[in-house]
């Protein structure tokens, strides 16, 4: 399974764009060689370099298996949205205070639907597709406060 972006390369700079600094809206993100027996996919973006914890941007769940792009500011026609570490459903974009941080966008092929509130946190996520993943890859990007 491969996820790409055409705004961001692998371990490069997120644009502006889809920061705090910016318009704050989700990249266009690609899929490709998603399994074949995947009933379904979902998405984390999370900064393991935020202080305290692992900060939640966004989650996405239920994403139909056969979808090949996440348009940019979009999300896919039947899926569902969780709640970030911003407190907010959707999409919350990178906003280090401070430093350089690193976003990894992770997808997961999942063997099931995920029956699951769209209040739902990233922990909470994580549990429902325990012992459902068939595959899973990620990309990451940087961003840097004020660069």
């Amino acid at each position: 399974m491969q996820l790409k972006s055409p705004a961001l390369s692998q371990n490069g700079a997120v644009p502006a764009k889809y920061t705090c600094d910016g318009q704050n809206i989700s990249p266009p993100l690609q899929i490709a060689e998603t399994p074949e027996n995947a009933k379904s996919l979902a998405l984390i973006c999370d900064d393991p370099d935020a202080s305290g914890k692992t900060w939640t941007h966004w989650t996405v769940w239920n994403i139909d298996p056969t979808t090949t792009e996440i348009v940019e500011g979009k999300t896919p026609a039947g899926s569902t949205q969780g709640v970030t570490d911003f407190g907010e459903v959707g999409y919350g974009g990178p906003c280090p205070p401070a430093g350089t941080h690193r976003y990894f966008f992770k997808l997961y092929a999942l063997d099931t639907t995920l029956n699951i509130p769209y209040q739902a946190k990233k922990e909470d996520i994580e549990k429902a597709m325990e012992g459902h993943v068939i595959d899973q890859t990620q990309l990451v990007g940087v961003y840097s406060k004020g660069r």
